[in-house]
Protein backbone atom coordinates (compact mmCIF):
# COMPACT_ATOMS: atom_id res chain seq x y z
CA UNK A 1 0.00 0.00 0.00
CA UNK A 2 2.80 2.37 0.91
CA UNK A 3 4.59 1.61 -2.35
CA UNK A 4 1.45 2.43 -4.34
CA UNK A 5 1.15 5.75 -2.51
CA UNK A 6 4.75 6.65 -3.36
CA UNK A 7 4.21 5.63 -6.99
CA UNK A 8 1.07 7.78 -7.27
CA UNK A 9 2.84 10.71 -5.61
CA UNK A 10 5.79 10.49 -8.04
CA UNK A 11 3.42 10.16 -10.99
CA UNK A 12 1.42 13.24 -9.93
CA UNK A 13 4.59 15.25 -9.33
CA UNK A 14 5.96 14.31 -12.75
CA UNK A 15 2.72 15.18 -14.56
CA UNK A 16 2.39 18.46 -12.64
CA UNK A 17 5.95 19.40 -13.56
CA UNK A 18 5.32 18.65 -17.24
CA UNK A 19 2.13 20.71 -17.22
CA UNK A 20 3.90 23.63 -15.55
CA UNK A 21 6.67 23.56 -18.16
CA UNK A 22 4.25 23.58 -21.09
CA UNK A 23 2.18 26.38 -19.56
CA UNK A 24 5.25 28.62 -19.56
CA UNK A 25 5.23 29.74 -23.14
CA UNK A 26 8.44 30.88 -24.73
CA UNK A 27 8.75 34.60 -25.36
CA UNK A 28 8.58 35.29 -29.09
CA UNK A 29 9.26 38.81 -30.32
CA UNK A 30 7.10 38.33 -33.40
CA UNK A 31 4.13 37.38 -31.20
CA UNK A 32 4.91 40.33 -28.92
CA UNK A 33 4.80 42.79 -31.82
CA UNK A 34 1.65 41.18 -33.19
CA UNK A 35 0.03 41.79 -29.80
CA UNK A 36 1.30 45.38 -29.71
CA UNK A 37 -0.15 46.06 -33.17
CA UNK A 38 -3.48 44.42 -32.41
CA UNK A 39 -6.47 46.32 -31.21
CA UNK A 40 -7.60 43.31 -29.20
CA UNK A 41 -7.37 43.44 -25.42
CA UNK A 42 -7.44 39.64 -25.11
CA UNK A 43 -4.38 39.32 -27.36
CA UNK A 44 -2.56 41.94 -25.28
CA UNK A 45 -3.57 40.21 -22.03
CA UNK A 46 -2.35 36.83 -23.30
CA UNK A 47 0.98 38.33 -24.31
CA UNK A 48 1.26 40.02 -20.91
CA UNK A 49 0.87 36.58 -19.33
CA UNK A 50 3.58 35.14 -21.59
CA UNK A 51 5.99 37.99 -20.86
CA UNK A 52 5.38 37.92 -17.11
CA UNK A 53 6.11 34.17 -16.97
CA UNK A 54 8.98 34.10 -19.46
CA UNK A 55 12.52 33.80 -18.14
CA UNK A 56 13.82 36.76 -20.17
CA UNK A 57 15.99 39.72 -19.34
CA UNK A 58 14.43 43.14 -19.66
CA UNK A 59 10.94 41.77 -19.03
CA UNK A 60 10.01 45.10 -17.39
CA UNK A 61 10.32 46.96 -20.68
CA UNK A 62 8.10 44.54 -22.56
CA UNK A 63 5.52 44.49 -19.77
CA UNK A 64 5.55 48.27 -19.64
CA UNK A 65 4.92 48.62 -23.36
CA UNK A 66 2.08 46.07 -23.24
CA UNK A 67 0.47 47.80 -20.26
CA UNK A 68 0.54 51.15 -22.06
CA UNK A 69 -0.96 49.49 -25.14
CA UNK A 70 -3.64 47.96 -22.91
CA UNK A 71 -4.37 51.43 -21.54
CA UNK A 72 -5.50 52.45 -25.00
CA UNK A 73 -7.90 49.50 -25.21
CA UNK A 74 -9.76 49.61 -21.89
CA UNK A 75 -12.92 51.68 -21.45
CA UNK A 76 -12.74 53.19 -17.95
CA UNK A 77 -10.64 56.38 -17.68
CA UNK A 78 -9.38 55.30 -14.24
CA UNK A 79 -8.12 52.00 -15.71
CA UNK A 80 -6.60 53.78 -18.71
CA UNK A 81 -4.59 56.06 -16.45
CA UNK A 82 -3.59 53.26 -14.08
CA UNK A 83 -2.33 50.94 -16.83
CA UNK A 84 -0.53 53.80 -18.58
CA UNK A 85 1.24 54.99 -15.42
CA UNK A 86 2.30 51.49 -14.41
CA UNK A 87 3.52 50.72 -17.92
CA UNK A 88 5.36 54.01 -18.18
CA UNK A 89 7.24 53.35 -14.95
CA UNK A 90 8.22 49.86 -16.11
CA UNK A 91 9.41 50.98 -19.54
CA UNK A 92 11.30 54.00 -18.23
CA UNK A 93 12.92 51.85 -15.52
CA UNK A 94 14.01 49.36 -18.18
CA UNK A 95 15.51 52.19 -20.24
CA UNK A 96 17.41 53.51 -17.21
CA UNK A 97 18.73 50.01 -16.47
CA UNK A 98 19.83 49.43 -20.07
CA UNK A 99 20.11 52.66 -22.02
CA UNK A 100 21.66 50.75 -24.92
CA UNK A 101 18.49 48.77 -25.63
CA UNK A 102 17.36 50.40 -28.88
CA UNK A 103 14.31 48.17 -29.08
CA UNK A 104 12.90 49.85 -25.96
CA UNK A 105 13.50 53.26 -27.53
CA UNK A 106 11.44 52.11 -30.50
CA UNK A 107 8.67 50.92 -28.19
CA UNK A 108 8.70 54.25 -26.39
CA UNK A 109 8.62 56.10 -29.71
CA UNK A 110 5.59 54.10 -30.88
CA UNK A 111 3.78 54.75 -27.62
CA UNK A 112 4.72 58.43 -27.52
CA UNK A 113 3.41 59.00 -31.02
CA UNK A 114 -0.03 57.72 -30.07
CA UNK A 115 -0.23 58.82 -26.43
CA UNK A 116 -2.93 61.36 -25.63
CA UNK A 117 -1.66 64.86 -24.88
CA UNK A 118 -3.02 64.73 -21.35
CA UNK A 119 -0.39 62.18 -20.26
CA UNK A 120 2.46 64.41 -21.48
CA UNK A 121 4.48 61.59 -22.94
CA UNK A 122 5.91 63.01 -26.16
CA UNK A 123 9.12 64.81 -25.24
CA UNK A 124 11.51 62.03 -26.29
CA UNK A 125 10.17 61.51 -29.82
CA UNK A 126 13.04 63.27 -31.68
CA UNK A 127 15.80 61.51 -29.73
CA UNK A 128 14.13 58.11 -29.89
CA UNK A 129 13.62 58.48 -33.63
CA UNK A 130 17.31 59.27 -34.17
CA UNK A 131 18.40 56.26 -32.10
CA UNK A 132 16.09 53.91 -33.99
CA UNK A 133 17.33 55.22 -37.34
CA UNK A 134 20.99 55.04 -36.32
CA UNK A 135 20.81 51.48 -34.96
CA UNK A 136 18.12 49.97 -37.18
CA UNK A 137 20.51 47.65 -39.05
CA UNK A 138 21.86 46.16 -35.81
CA UNK A 139 18.45 45.15 -34.43
CA UNK A 140 17.13 41.59 -34.50
CA UNK A 141 15.10 40.65 -37.57
CA UNK A 142 11.69 40.51 -35.81
CA UNK A 143 12.29 43.99 -34.41
CA UNK A 144 13.29 45.33 -37.84
CA UNK A 145 10.11 43.86 -39.32
CA UNK A 146 8.03 45.41 -36.55
CA UNK A 147 9.64 48.80 -37.18
CA UNK A 148 9.03 48.56 -40.93
CA UNK A 149 5.39 47.60 -40.29
CA UNK A 150 5.08 50.49 -37.88
CA UNK A 151 6.44 52.91 -40.49
CA UNK A 152 3.45 52.19 -42.74
CA UNK A 153 1.14 54.17 -40.42
CA UNK A 154 3.55 56.43 -38.59
CA UNK A 155 3.73 60.19 -39.03
CA UNK A 156 7.06 60.29 -37.18
CA UNK A 157 9.09 57.47 -38.73
CA UNK A 158 9.15 56.40 -42.36
CA UNK A 159 10.78 53.54 -44.24
CA UNK A 160 12.89 56.10 -46.09
CA UNK A 161 14.38 57.19 -42.76
CA UNK A 162 15.75 53.69 -42.29
CA UNK A 163 17.36 53.08 -45.66
CA UNK A 164 20.41 54.66 -47.12
CA UNK A 165 20.32 56.04 -50.68
CA UNK A 166 21.01 53.27 -53.17
CA UNK A 167 19.69 50.44 -50.97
Amino acid sequence: MRLQFIFIYVLIATVSSAIARTSLQKFDKSAFYTAMASGDIETVNKELDVVSQAPINDKEGYEGALLMRKAGLVKKPKDKLSFFKTGRIKLETALLADNGNIEFYFLRLAIEEHAPKIVKYKKDIPGDKLLVIKHFKSLASPVQHAILDYCKNSKVLSKEDLTLPGE
